[in-house]
């Protein structure tokens, strides 16, 4: 036991270890997903976030010695998110139709992202840290992280937020806007790209194409918007 406990310690420093946990995780959560008829409850990402959360706890390794190996990965999430421009440009006669229904959607999205959630976060007595932390929840994380940071929020803690966030909407947004009788793909795709970003934008992905494309879209207004209105939003909360 001596040794394996040495062995471990050797290999818990070094990122290799960390980034193959990573991709092992994501991949054991994709192939459950394929195994469950790619229920939405079976999202890879909520599989691989548990796995990686048992293992960090089990060993105790700290948040900081994991990070070293997955901000590789972390790092492609800026090439990823720039990608989604191609399947948006396959959709942009759809897209010109629906331009002022588009912008309301967003409008309306964003701020009720927003209000909603500090509304609740105040009403349990939360402080100025913790609402900041949460205002950019829905925008995609490299931004919200930012917009955080600038309004005096944690970091760390949006990051979180945002990947509960992604996490939520990918999970309950197919059923739900089964529920809702909702069929067109462009505004259910815009739905869970505004509310849930990244995540919720891979889910659509899965679901339809012209989905996938227009919660490209959302994520990305949602999140130009985002960082326009957190300062004024939090401003109001904080009077």
């Amino acid at each position: 036991m001596t040794d394996v406990a040495q062995i471990w310690s050797y290999l818990s420093q070094g990122p290799l270890l960390w980034l193959t946990a990573t991709l092992a995780a994501y991949a054991v959560g994709d192939a459950c997903f394929r195994l469950a008829r790619r229920a939405p409850v079976a999202n890879p990402v909520l599989i691989a976030v548990v796995l990686l959360g048992t293992l960090l706890w089990l060993t105790g390794t700290p948040y900081a010695t994991y990070f070293e190996g997955a901000q590789f990965v972390h790092f492609l999430l800026g090439p990823a998110t720039v990608c989604l421009a191609l399947p948006l440009a396959d959709n942009l006669p759809r897209l010109r139709r629906a331009f002022l229904p588009v912008i309301a959607a967003l409008v309306v999205g964003s701020v009720t992202a927003m209000v909603s959630a500090l509304t609740i976060a105040r009403l349990f007595g939360a402080d100025a840290a913790l609402l900041a932390s949460l205002a950019p929840k829905s925008a995609t994380a490299p931004v919200a992280i930012g917009i955080a940071e600038g309004m005096g929020g944690q970091p760390t803690l949006t990051a979180v937020l945002v990947i509960l966030t992604g996490i939520t909407g990918a999970v309950l947004a197919t059923p739900l806007l089964n529920l809702l009788g909702l069929t067109d793909w462009r505004a259910r795709g815009f739905a869970v790209g505004v509310a849930s970003h990244g995540i919720g934008t891979a889910r659509a992905f899965q679901v339809h194409p012209v989905a996938g494309a227009f919660a490209g879209l959302g994520m990305a207004l949602n999140a130009v918007l985002t960082a326009l209105l957190a300062p004024f939003v939090l401003g109001l909360f904080l009077r």
